[in-house]
Parts: C-alpha cells; structure tokens; sequence
C-alpha cells in the first residue's frame, strides 16, 4: 500500500510540474481602489452604483476601469436580486498583456445577481452568485486605433465571505472586523477558448463600520487569471498581488426612513 501512495505522489508531483512548465507565468503588482453606494428607494427596491479604479504597479499606471450600475430587489432580509450593466476599459499592463496586440479595449456587460446573506452567532457570511453576458473590444487590424468588431463571452461568479467583528458587539456603530473572501470565475458557451477557468480571486480584509451608512475597508489580495489565448502553444496565467481599499457607502432615499 505504502508503494502504491508513494508511486501515486511522484506521479502527481511530474504531472503538476509539466502543468507550470507549460504555463508562462505573469506576476505584477497592483492596487485596487473601489467604491460601493447603495441608494434604498422602499422597502423592497434600491439603486446599486459602483466604480473601482484599478491600477498596475500598486498606483502608477493603469490596469481597469470598471464602473458598474444596477436595480436591486429585496425578496426578504437575507435574499437580494440585481440585475444591472457594466462598463469596463482594460489597458495594456504587464509582460503579457490580455488583448493579443498590446492595446487596451472596451468591455460592455448585463449581469443577473443572487445575493444570500446570514449569520451564525457573531459570524456574518455570504453567498454571491453571478452571471454575465459579456461584449469585448477586439481589432482586426495592429494600425486601428479603435476597436472593430465585439466577441460575445458567457461568465458564471461565485464569491463566498465571512466576515467576523474583532469587539463583541456586532450591531451599533464603530466596529472594526476582519473579512476574508474567495471567488472564482467561470467561462462557459461560444467562444470561451482558453479560459474556461477565467480566473480566481481571494483576499482578507480589515474593516471599519463607523454606521450604518459607511464602512471602510482595506487588506491584500490575489488574483490569479488565465488568457484567453496561448502564446507558443502554451497557457498565459497572471498572478497579480496587491492592495485593495473598498469604501462603501448606503444612502436610504426612501419615505419610511424614521
């Protein structure tokens, strides 16, 4: 049996050797900076607004941009639907840069949301679900100097959060905690080449609720992400690494506010 296990482990090790052989590895460093504002309208209806500058090299110069709008709809207190659009600019960045001739390019998005959250003692979690209909920039032509043409992509999302307070009360105003998250990203239908995985996120966080209204949070992250297209026959991932700061902020707009 002891054989066996052992001829088992060296095969795995030579299989995931030959895997990162294959591979060419891009790492960068980058800082995400992001807003979250949700405005209630009643009881059951509010507007979701979202824009996160994101940057390569930590600040200086440009990764995305991605601004994000949508309507969300309350089935009850631990259930959230959104549905919404989005509209995403991807520069140039790194040693292998995600458009084949190094040049940025435009993203549109519709997207469906299924959001469940609850709460096991002081232990807050959540459940995000996502699909995505994607429209992305491509040139037929180096010498363009505008995108000509739009390549349709499917993409289902899973994040899952926890989220802990570091003092004992878990409800009130002026609470630290810590969060943690991991999400991954599947592509899926026509012309998903590569990139079935598309790419995994995870991170963890410190966070500071000052109300009901605003909440500031900042730690690290890793995003891991496979190109859609092979360079010399093999698979092109990024490791980026970096910062992240999200402020997120609720404005209740609705008549039943007290």
């Amino acid at each position: 049996m002891l054989r066996i296990v052992c001829l088992l482990s060296l095969l795995l090790a030579g299989v995931q050797a030959s895997a990162q052989n294959a591979r060419l590895s891009d790492h960068n460093s980058v800082g995400w900076y992001n807003y979250f504002g949700t405005f209630k309208l009643n009881k059951k209806y509010s507007l979701h607004t979202e824009y996160q500058w994101r940057r390569d090299n930590i600040l200086t110069d440009w990764q995305q941009s991605l601004l994000r709008l949508g309507v969300n709809y309350n089935l009850d207190p631990k259930v959230q639907v959104r549905l919404g659009f989005a509209w995403i600019e991807t520069f140039p960045y790194g040693e292998y840069p995600i458009n084949g001739l190094g040049k940025d390019f435009t993203e549109l998005r519709t997207f469906q949301m299924l959001m469940l959250n609850d709460k096991t003692g002081r232990v807050e979690f959540s459940h995000r679900f996502m699909l995505e209909q994607r429209w992305l920039g491509s040139y037929s032509q180096v010498n363009l100097k505008k995108e000509d043409d739009y390549r349709f992509l499917n993409r289902a999302r899973y994040m899952f959060r926890v989220q802990v307070p570091v003092s004992r009360p878990t409800t009130g105003d002026n609470i630290p905690y810590i969060a943690a998250y991991d999400e991954i990203l599947i592509g899926f239908g026509e012309n998903v080449n590569e990139n079935i995985f598309d790419q995994n996120r995870i991170g963890i966080l410190f966070g500071y609720k000052f109300d009901q209204n605003l909440r500031v949070e900042a730690g690290v992250f890793n995003q891991t992400l496979q190109l859609s297209r092979e360079i010399n026959e093999r698979n092109v991932f990024q490791y980026n690494n970096g910062f992240l700061i999200n402020v997120i902020a609720n404005l209740d707009m609705s008549r039943e506010r007290s």
